[in-house]
């Protein structure tokens, strides 16, 4: 069955896929920082959607929706539109890129970033294996 992105069902897929992918367990063996991921309203999708991910020592431990940035703090912020968010999903648009061209925008130790790059492209690969329904704009 089809998660839609962005939503809880899809965070929670995400999870599941995470915690069973051996190449991402290797690559974020040291990675210790939570993510918000902030998915700003666009012609794909008219509100906000927040998407708490707890990522640590190349595990998920949690992954929910949350209702305000002041409900959770995290490590990072990531910050894009719907439309973003679904390229960088579909490996349309590099997710480095996207943080160094500010499509994506980091809130957060960018520096950590840079040093963990293996991690965050196995992150994005396992975003990218999960069932997701994506908006198209109406």
């Amino acid at each position: 069955m089809s998660n839609p992105f962005p939503s809880d069902a899809w965070v929670k897929a995400l999870k599941e896929v995470i915690n069973s992918d051996a190449d991402y367990a290797q690559a974020a063996q040291n990675w210790e920082g939570d993510v918000i991921f902030h998915v700003e309203p666009d012609d794909l999708a008219p509100k906000p959607m927040l998407m708490y991910v707890d990522l640590w020592h190349g595990q998920c431990r949690d992954a929910y929706e949350v209702a305000s940035l002041d409900d959770k703090k995290a490590a990072f912020v990531l910050a894009a539109p719907t439309s973003v968010f679904i390229r960088i999903i579909q490996g349309k648009l590099d997710p480095m890129q996207a943080m160094i061209t500010r499509q994506l925008k980091v809130h957060g130790s960018m520096v950590y970033m840079m040093k963990n790059v293996p991690t965050v492209l196995k992150f994005v690969k396992c975003a990218s294996k999960v069932d997701s329904e994506f908006p198209v704009a109406q």
